[in-house]
């Protein structure tokens, strides 16, 4: 007995020591385990440029008038990309790693998954890839191409690629992402009659196997990217199907019209969160004022640069990322969610992820995948020993006091942290869904500063983005100088100009950068969002409620479509709820749903494997995965850390989810239950779940 005791008082006193060491060895060795701070003062980001707290509000440096354009006189895609090809021709632009071999992998649960053994990245400098546009543009052309060209692809150099070329010959681009359904797919092609669809060899050989006879809108043509034989007579016999190469290789046809500034430059399909997906129609002149604000914010942007892309290129803020680093000269390495670091789920064990080799400065992430990297790195700390998780914890709380002052202070053994992305990323930018306060503060110590973007595909990804130099959390930052934003009033939520602290209401953003409205839908009210003022400038409704802080940065404090009324009465944020509860280690994805005749809120969980496991033999409880998702007794435990992260959080009672339904299937884009931005997609998972809906509100 005596010797527990004992043990337990070193122990107890060697980490009190460590932490007097640790931190007096901080403060004493600055030089020696930080580097320079740079204390950042805090400003007045925005203002009222009407003086009332309604708004419109405009960065500073936009008070006078919205920027539309970044370079003089470039007021077109196409002579974007002409501009960088001028300034960088001979410098790397595209890369992409070549799959030396694939293997199979037997996992410790008896499954076979393909694995990849992958090269060094291969590049293509900014004239070749100039050179290629302009092939494959002819080739299109040489085709008959003259109406409206359609993409379904994954991310890669092809994709970019025909997106150039498409910019460059004015052909609107149509694209579709690579997850969404068959019936989506069908939807979109019938609806924008694309007689030209670009694809891969893979998705042709998958997904589009059953749509392409669903297409009655006149498809034509078929070019598919990608290594491996197509069999032509499995599909339609109408339809001319391609290589890329066979395309390029047509011939040189040098005759075509140049784009203006108000021609469609793309339409780009929503990922069909809350129903059918909707073309947004978008114009050169708005994807070039979008871009014009989003480079503005990030600082020393240059050809130093190297961006890893594997975020779909279908979604506004992966193309219009993309674009923006091309026209400043950056290299754009491709990957893809599955290769992207060394623990990704098709790297062979030992084998190095795409981060590990291009070691990225620059980064854009969904939120799904900040809380991903956020978790693995506590799992991971977890299994340390307790002096390894006191240096840790002593270094993290450090450079936390330092970030949460405003100065940018590096501590140097986050460098093995740092690693899982390459080691060389200097900024990140997070945008698509809000990111948590836990996930950016950790984010902010262990990686590099988090810039938070607040955009829609209605406003070409541009509205707001936080400073990288603001290390405040739960803000998406002051309007970009493109834009402006402005509050309407919704008495039924209770939000108005006049609330106090703040002004708060729904968030209106307007400029250049605001999309022409919904492809196919005139005089159908879905266009009702977009208008246009008196002063001629175009405005859209976001259906986002927010408040401005006064600095004149922007906070998302709810969405006017996730507000439920319970039977007594009392309104719910579905998103606040779900924000708070994912706060917890052991939620890996959460759904939170209310029946406006029901007087309690359920939830489907996404549990996290390994924190579910703990918890059942903490609680003498055994059995295959899914036993345990499908076990009572395991929905009452997860029950009970969901009432405790609630009391944290600040919930109120009628806010806390009473009782819940375990997945054991992750929810990904292929699922269908959720977007390429890992959005909820309710109507879908209210469908999935309708058992279960039944039988957690007692349904007989």
């Amino acid at each position: 007995m005596w010797i527990i005791v004992v043990i337990l008082l070193f122990k107890g006193l060697m980490e009190d020591f460590i932490k007097f060491f640790f931190s007096r060895l901080i403060d004493s060795y600055g030089n020696m385990l930080v580097c320079v701070q740079v204390m950042l003062p805090q400003c007045e980001r925005a203002r009222s440029i009407s003086g009332r707290p309604e708004g419109p509000y405009r960065a500073v440096e936009s008070a006078d008038a919205l920027v539309t354009q970044d370079f003089e006189g470039v007021d077109t895609l196409d002579k974007l990309f002409v501009h960088a090809v001028k300034r960088f021709s001979k410098a790397p632009c595209l890369g992409t790693r070549e799959v030396l071999s694939e293997e199979e992998e037997k996992q410790p649960n008896g499954k076979i998954f393909k694995k990849l053994v992958l090269g060094d990245y291969s590049w293509m400098t900014y004239e070749e890839v100039s050179q290629a546009v302009e092939s494959f543009g002819s080739g299109l052309a040489a085709l008959g191409q003259c109406n409206t060209i359609a993409i379904f692809c994954e991310t890669r150099a092809e994709w970019m690629i025909t997106a150039q070329a498409c910019f460059r010959r004015n052909f609107p681009l149509v694209t579709l992402y690579a997850t969404l359904g068959e019936d989506a797919v069908a939807y979109g092609l019938n609806q924008c009659g694309a007689t030209h669809l670009i694809t891969s060899t893979e998705l042709l050989r998958t997904k589009l196997k059953n749509v392409l006879s669903a297409v009655q809108s006149g498809l034509q043509h078929v070019i598919y990217a990608g290594s491996g034989e197509v069999c032509h007579a499995d599909y339609p016999q109408s339809l001319d199907m391609h290589s890329m190469q066979e395309v390029m290789e047509l011939g040189a046809n040098k005759e075509y019209e140049k784009p203006t500034a108000s021609d469609l430059a793309v339409v780009m399909y929503t990922s069909g969160s809350t129903g059918k997906p909707k073309g947004v129609k978008m114009q050169h002149s708005n994807l070039i004022a979008g871009m014009a604000g989003q480079c503005q914010r990030i600082p020393g942007l240059g050809s130093q640069d190297t961006y890893i892309a594997y975020l779909p290129l279908a979604h506004v803020l992966e193309l219009t990322a993309e674009i923006s680093c091309v026209s400043y000269g950056c290299r754009l390495g491709y990957s893809s969610p599955h290769t992207l670091t060394d623990q990704s789920s098709k790297i062979k064990i030992g084998g190095k992820g795409d981060c590990s080799v291009l070691k990225p400065t620059l980064i854009a992430a969904v939120p799904e995948i900040m809380d991903r990297i956020c978790k693995n790195v506590n799992g991971k700390l977890r299994e340390m020993s307790v002096v390894q998780r006191t240096l840790f914890k002593v270094g993290y709380n450090y450079k936390l006091q330092k970030v949460s002052q405003g100065a940018d202070s590096a501590v140097l053994f986050f460098k093995r942290v740092n690693l899982l992305l390459g080691g060389c990323v200097r900024l990140m930018l997070s945008g698509g869904a809000p990111l948590s306060a836990s996930t950016q503060r950790f984010m902010n110590v262990c990686f590099c500063p988090v810039a938070v973007g607040y955009g829609l595909t209605e406003t070409c990804g541009a509205g707001t983005i936080s400073e990288f130099s603001d290390y405040s959390t739960g803000r998406v930052g002051a309007p970009l100088i493109c834009s402006e934003i402005k509050l309407r009033d919704w008495p039924e939520g209770g939000y108005t100009s006049q609330d106090k602290p703040h002004p708060r209401g729904e968030i209106l953003v307007g400029g250049p950068n605001v999309a022409m409205g919904y492809f196919g839908s005139e005089g159908e009210g879905e266009n009702d969002n977009f208008w246009v003022d008196e002063a001629g400038q175009r405005w859209f409704c976001t259906g986002d409620v927010g408040q401005v802080h006064p600095d004149g940065c922007l906070q998302i404090v709810d969405r006017k479509k996730d507000l439920v009324k319970l039977q007594a009465g009392e309104y719910v944020s579905l998103g606040k709820v779900e924000s708070a509860l994912k706060n917890s280690p052991l939620i890996d994805n959460i759904c939170v749903y209310a029946s406006s005749d029901q007087n309690y809120l359920i939830s489907f969980v996404v549990p996290n494997q390994k924190q579910m496991i703990e918890l059942a033999k903490k609680n003498g409880i055994e059995g295959e995965w899914e036993e345990l998702c499908n076990h009572t007794k395991m929905e009452e435990e997860v029950v009970k850390v969901i009432k405790e992260i609630a009391v944290t959080s600040k919930l109120e009672r009628f806010e806390v989810p009473q009782k819940i339904c375990l997945s054991s299937e992750a929810w990904t884009p292929e699922t269908g239950l959720v977007t390429d931005a890992f959005k909820l997609k309710r109507k879908e998972l209210k469908n999935h779940y309708i058992k279960d809906i039944e039988r957690l509100y007692g349904a007989k």
